[in-house]
């Protein structure tokens, strides 16, 4: 019987576990190779922990393995917590901050993951769970929908090939495996521009509205005459870094005298 997820609070000894020992369990559990914790990121790792201690419950063949872009990813951390809400599992996982990839707020769940693995049948490794075989079997149900394509390409070409043993023709094949090699190269590279635009268009909007909450409290009556408030507003509306808006805010602060008196006449 599983221990229940909510016992494990954050002063457990499970996340005192090192790194190192995360990924030594990792890489021997699942026959991987993960050198960072980060590398876990995309969800797939963490699902197929519990594919092992639960057989049957994970939706394997749903599971992204090539997960990359945040897309990808969040689909793999939807299928875990539906296998945590199915199991009962009380554990919320932070979806947002794992995506990112940073190494420390994935160390702690993965340090969570291990704590909760080695308390089904205390940690006893299913013998007859195969890893590799279980992505393979998945990885195989994938790649063969894009394969499948791209071969009857290849295919017709290397028909027309087979007509004639022409050199020419044969360099048609070449140039059209070399053309779809660029292709994929290039989509690739898209599809990482495309992630991190998206990225960066995100954390704007995060600083931005941090921002525009300064900006409301120093709009506040009671605090906008303060000399403070005014030093702060210096800086939120200043046109251009250059202007030195720091230098001016600070000079608000060292001279505050006029300001007091202005504030007593306004009120």
């Amino acid at each position: 019987m599983a221990m229940s997820a909510a016992n494990i609070g954050m002063m457990d000894g499970a996340y005192f576990v090192g790194r190192n020992e995360i990924l030594t369990w990792i890489n021997a559990t699942l026959q991987l190779s993960l050198s960072r914790v980060e590398e876990a990121a995309s969800g797939a790792v963490q699902c197929q922990m519990m594919d092992m201690v639960h057989p049957g419950v994970v939706p394997m063949h749903k599971v992204n393995f090539d997960a990359k872009s945040e897309y990808d990813m969040i689909q793999n951390y939807k299928l875990l917590q539906e296998v945590f809400n199915k199991l009962k599992i009380e554990k919320h996982i932070e979806v947002n901050k794992l995506v990112k990839g940073r190494p420390l707020d994935n160390l702690e769940f993965l340090q969570w993951l291990k704590r909760y693995c080695d308390s089904v049948n205390g940690g006893i490794m299913n013998e007859n769970y195969n890893p590799v075989e279980r992505r393979n079997k998945v990885g195989k149900e994938r790649s063969l929908k894009v394969s499948h394509k791209s071969s009857k390409s290849l295919q017709a070409n290397s028909l027309t090939v087979r007509g004639s043993i022409d050199g020419p023709k044969q360099g048609k094949v070449t140039n059209a495996e070399h053309s779809a090699a660029q292709i994929q190269e290039l989509s690739e590279k898209i599809a990482d521009l495309k992630l991190s635009v998206d990225n960066m268009e995100k954390e704007r909007d995060f600083y931005f509205a941090k921002l525009r909450d300064i900006e409301i409290l120093c709009q506040r009556p009671e605090l906008e005459h303060l000399p403070m408030t005014k030093a702060i507003r210096k800086i939120l509306y200043a046109a251009d870094a250059q202007d030195s808006p720091l230098a001016e805010a600070q000079e608000l602060l060292d001279n505050p005298v006029e300001d007091d008196a202005e504030a007593e006449e306004t009120q």
